[in-house]
């Protein structure tokens, strides 16, 4: 049972984080739905709009742009590279460390993927008006504080 702050039995539907999580949900297979078109799933697609055009992207710095940890994405990146969409260079300074390039494929999906996010943000931008946005957009920074404060759990 959730109990509101007025002391009430809340629905999940009454809570914020049903809504996030649902309208992320949706999001999520409307995505996933558009990059089977073209054989790649969404975290491919979000890996290729986030790779550095010029420079390549440190391969440790791919993972925290998704939320993972480093490991969790090695395969994605291996089968990427097995599919032609990127390579990796090994850096100059420490050899340790790639950096990660896209290839001409990789160009193409990154592209597929920026239209897809386009048309998206431009449905949205056509229906709703641009002071609801305005209004959402703080109310999801205000969350965002809300959760980076850390202090939701603290007992007072």
């Amino acid at each position: 049972m959730i109990v509101g702050k007025n002391g009430k039995r809340m629905k999940p539907e009454e809570t914020v984080d049903f809504h996030i999580k649902a309208t992320w949900h949706a999001i999520a297979r409307m995505y996933n739905a558009e990059a089977a078109k073209y054989n790649v799933t969404v975290s491919v697609g979000y890996i290729l709009l986030n790779i550095d055009l010029e420079q390549g992207t440190p391969s440790t710095k791919i993972a925290p742009l998704l939320g993972l940890e480093a490991r969790s994405i090695t395969r994605t990146l291996k089968n990427m590279e097995n599919d032609g969409l990127i390579y990796k260079v090994q850096d100059t300074k420490d050899r340790r460390f790639f950096r990660i390039f896209l290839t001409d494929k990789g160009k193409e999906g990154r592209e597929h993927a920026r239209q897809t996010v386009l048309k998206f943000n431009h449905a949205v931008y056509e229906t709703i008006p641009d002071e609801k946005l305005k209004v959402f957009f703080e109310v999801m920074m205000q969350v965002q504080k809300i959760i980076d404060g850390g202090e939701v759990y603290l007992d007072k």
